[in-house]
């Protein structure tokens, strides 16, 4: 098996891709390792020391670092992990129902549904590709609401995604939007 590693705008996470399927649909967020408990995979990443974040996305693995971890001494463990995850024939989640996903529902207002298509089709993507995922919250008096995961979640520069790129997207194609702020 051979994973390749790819860095991502947030110095603190590296992006990994096994070359195979992770979750296929919908992302899985786990913030701390006693979260863990319905992933094999999350609980074995965690289990290395120095991992304090793993997020699952449709063919990718991200993991965070402590502060003052190195990541040349924790990548062959993490490595090792998603390896061993996969040659044990363990599911990656235990109810696949748990992964999360912001597809329109039929009976979401028009303008929900608009911003969930737009963030579906042309957001998540491009923050895919980084190692993270944003996930749609609600939409109150003009405000879009988003909860950032993944290499996203504390990284530098996911104000700066959020005010100049996906804001003024938004804005330009729906103009009920006035603003978008993070969850």
């Amino acid at each position: 098996m051979f994973i390749q590693t790819e860095s991502t705008p947030n110095p603190a996470t590296l992006k990994f891709l096994p070359g195979r399927d992770v979750l296929g649909n919908g992302t899985a967020d786990f913030a701390a390792a006693d979260t863990a408990a319905k992933s094999p995979l999350a609980k074995r990443l965690f289990a290395v020391d120095g991992v304090t974040r793993v997020f699952l996305g449709a063919d990718f693995v991200t993991v965070t670092k402590e502060d003052g971890a190195e990541w040349h001494h924790l990548k062959p463990a993490v490595l090792g992990g998603i390896m061993e995850h996969y040659t044990s024939g363990e599911p990656v989640l235990l109810d696949e129902g748990d992964a999360v996903g912001s597809q329109a529902a039929a009976d979401d207002d028009p303008i929900v549904a608009q911003i969930k298509e737009l963030l579906d089709t042309r957001v998540r993507p491009a923050v895919a590709a980084d190692g993270g995922d944003i996930i749609f919250e609600g939409f109150e008096e003009g405000v879009v609401y988003l909860h950032m995961q993944g290499s996203c979640s504390g990284c530098p520069s996911s104000t700066a995604t959020l005010k100049h790129g996906i804001e003024n997207m938004l804005r330009h194609y729906i103009p009920e939007v006035v603003a978008v702020e993070p969850v």
